[in-house]
């Protein structure tokens, strides 16, 4: 339900309808289906559709008790229940978070639970978040490399990227390009920006493409040596992750950009090239 994602889309439209959105949260079952729920899926990509093309295999669903929604049928637990967009939003948190510091708190809509149904022995499974790297990271590493050849459709000179643990997924992005012209690094980092939940992206940096992004300390030390900070840097402002609680403002802030990448005469470097 936070702002930026598809649950708060669907409670806004339900409230601009004036009706009741109903809902239902399921746990267990095969892993297909967990990297579903945490996969940044444009709002008209099935979700059951795309966990099925994860596992090879069609999503066996099964309607629920107090609703016409449907769940998978292996689920080991499922919730079911319904927001009134009329009601007036409760009090969250803050919470323990992935980013290994609390998150702040914030109001969401209240679920009234009409049902709780579950296997015989079931199981529920979870994850345990604190400083990174948590079991989280991997699978958001997972949705990194899922989404490469999604990104390369629409930003071709894409090469590779990567987003650290330490990073926390929207804190830092490295990118290598098959660099071609001057100024090249900011358009691609434009691009990733509009990009569905790479707009939470707080710092990119761009770098040729034969630098090996899945290796951090490469990356940076590439980074390092290459940049100007003045010429090299550029701000802008955007949205922000709801769990960053460095933003000036809750869920609005500053992004950076660094264009690591060998600079051209067009971009004003006229000196000769640094070897490694």
């Amino acid at each position: 339900m936070q702002r930026h994602k598809v649950g708060a889309a669907h409670w806004r439209d339900m409230a601009e309808a004036g009706g009741e959105d109903a809902g239902r949260h399921r746990a267990g079952g095969r892993p297909g289906l967990d990297v579903r729920g945490v996969a940044p899926l444009p709002p008209s990509v099935d979700e059951f559709l795309f966990a099925g093309f994860l596992r090879r295999s069609p999503v066996k669903l099964t309607r629920c008790v107090t609703s016409d929604l449907e769940v998978p049928a292996e689920s080991e637990i499922v919730i079911e229940g319904f927001i009134d967009p009329a009601e007036p939003l409760v009090m969250e948190g803050p919470f323990g978070d992935h980013t290994g510091f609390y998150s702040l708190a914030d109001k969401y809509p209240l679920v009234h639970v009409t049902a709780l149904t579950h296997r015989r022995g079931a199981i529920c499974p979870g994850t345990i978040v604190g400083p990174p790297p948590m079991e989280d990271y991997y699978l958001g590493h997972a949705t990194e490399r899922i989404f490469l050849p999604l990104l390369k459709l629409t930003i071709p000179e894409l090469v590779d990227y990567h987003m650290p643990s330490y990073g926390i997924f929207h804190n830092l992005v490295f990118v290598s390009i098959d660099k071609k012209y001057p100024g090249q690094a900011f358009k691609v980092a434009n691009g990733l920006w509009g990009a569905g939940l790479m707009s939470l992206a707080k710092v990119i940096v761009v770098l040729d493409k034969w630098v090996n992004v899945q290796d951090a300390d490469q990356a940076w030390w590439v980074a390092l040596n290459n940049i100007d900070p003045e010429r090299d840097a550029r701000f802008t402002m955007g949205p922000m992750d709801v769990l960053d609680h460095s933003s000036r403002a809750f869920t609005f802030g500053s992004k950076m950009v660094l264009d690591a990448t060998k600079k051209l005469p067009e971009e004003g470097f006229h000196r000769g090239s640094g070897r490694s």
